[in-house]
């Protein structure tokens, strides 16, 4: 298996972008808490690691430079063995 690299601030306008159907650049820096519960759920699934995260953790969330701090800083605590790539 392949680990998969920490998100960067791409990969998470990337997956901001599938919902909607929009593209990266039409991804607005400020993120709505419905868009943000989407996003914990995409990367949840896509790097198979849960984000255990307090109420005031999940609201101090508000840019997507914000959620690229949180979504890196979980595989990077995760160690090696997290974010391994799906067969």
């Amino acid at each position: 298996m392949t680990r998969l690299a920490p998100p960067d601030r791409t990969d998470v306008l990337a997956m901001l972008a599938t919902f909607g159907e929009r593209s990266p650049g039409a991804v607005q820096d400020t993120l709505g808490s419905l868009e943000l519960t989407w996003l914990i759920a995409e990367f949840e699934q896509r790097f198979d690691i849960e984000l255990e995260l307090s109420d005031e953790r999940f609201e101090s969330i508000r840019t997507v430079d914000d959620a690229t701090e949180v979504l890196r800083a979980a595989v990077l605590a995760a160690g090696p063995a997290a974010g391994a790539a799906r067969p």
